[in-house]
């Protein structure tokens, strides 16, 4: 299965966790990126695109600034971070030149993808190097990025990067093997594949106990509903096998592969569901859930049995039942004062083109 799902895969993005990059001194792990760097080159001269996108630069400041834990202030974080930016990209610059390949720096902040014209700049920026045989080399702005500015982490930033190019496949590398059941008892093992991304799948994740990264391996069951609903396969596998890349495009049994869905979403539809924080939420009754679910409607405000939030016409909200459950993500044609207030009548509220099923 492995084999004929990924047997055309010609775009890559891969992502590279803390843990991989540096060493318990929280410095930059020379040997193991000067390996991971070897593989990527391979899979370039055997004609694929690659997309790396890095964490470790916070870590790296790290170590230069003294910081033994992770600093809970902003700015010590955003200190470190442009510290350890430069020293990232200057080991990858060196490392990559070894194999004649040039690297371009792309930091992004959550606005650079949000607003519609810099996500497709930001798009068309990253084809065009691809284009030329440069590898593009991304991270988040964590210099300038302000907590509420966010995408949380890079097992989110990378899937979101994956959805806004389309890749062919994303890859997580980190520190264990992949999606493990029984994490820590006996009889753990790393599940192969997961065909769905369902409540059962995110209790088996926890966080991360590591002094320089953030997310763990819920984030990364977070990226993988953004890449799947994207039609993208991502593979989480353990970072510190030799060949572990060339093992996952080959198709072999590496790390935990999970499924795209067949019924994926195109790119305004991705750029609506994936790439805001909403800023508020209507919550419908039955009759209107099922209207957007199962008829495709629009959402009318006869349906909507409150909302959640300030927010303005234009904002993208979440769409939940009565329960609180979130099926439906959209823009919205009027600010929360107006549907708050009862005199939108039957207008439109949001409508189907701008409206994503979850």
């Amino acid at each position: 299965m492995r084999t004929e799902l990924l047997k055309n895969v010609s775009r890559v993005v891969v992502k590279l966790g803390t843990g991989i990059l540096t060493d318990r001194r929280k410095q930059p792990d020379l040997a193991r990126m000067e390996q991971l760097v070897a593989q990527f080159s391979a899979q370039r001269r055997a004609g694929r695109e690659i997309v790396l996108v890095t964490s470790g630069a916070v870590g790296a400041g790290m170590g230069a600034l003294g910081f033994a834990k992770r600093p809970g202030e902003l700015a010590e974080l955003q200190a470190c971070a442009a510290i350890g930016q430069s020293r990232l990209m200057a080991t990858y610059e060196a490392l990559f030149a070894q194999h004649n390949l040039h690297v371009a720096q792309v930091l992004l902040t959550h606005d650079d993808l949000r607003d519609h014209e810099r996500h497709l700049n930001a798009r068309n920026t990253l084809v065009t190097l691809l284009r030329h045989g440069v590898v593009p080399i991304i991270n988040e702005n964590d210099a300038v990025s302000s907590t509420e500015l966010k995408f949380g982490d890079n097992d989110r930033l990378s899937a979101l990067v994956a959805a806004l190019l389309p890749a062919d496949l994303l890859v997580i590398l980190t520190t264990v093997e992949g999606v493990i059941e029984n994490f820590g008892q006996p009889g753990a093992r790393v599940i192969p594949v997961i065909e769905r991304v369902n409540a059962s799948l995110e209790k088996l994740a926890g966080g991360t106990d590591s002094e320089t990264a953030v997310g763990g391996m819920a984030s990364k069951i977070q990226a993988a509903k953004i890449a799947v609903r994207s039609g993208i396969p991502l593979v989480v596998a353990g970072g510190a096998r030799q060949d572990v890349l060339e093992r996952i495009v080959a198709g072999e049994n590496e790390g935990t592969l999970f499924l795209p869905l067949a019924n994926k979403l195109k790119g305004r539809k991705r750029w609506i569901a994936f790439f805001h924080h909403p800023r508020g939420a209507l919550f419908v009754d039955e009759g209107a859930r099922k209207a957007l679910r199962e008829n495709g409607r629009s959402l009318l405000p006869p349906g909507v049995a409150r909302c959640e939030g300030n927010f303005a016409a234009g904002d993208v909200l979440r769409i939940c039942d009565t329960d609180g459950t979130e099926f439906a993500r959209g823009i919205c044609n009027a600010s929360s004062a107006q549907i708050t207030a009862g005199q939108l009548g039957r207008a439109e509220l949001v409508h189907r083109d701008n409206l994503v099923i979850l």
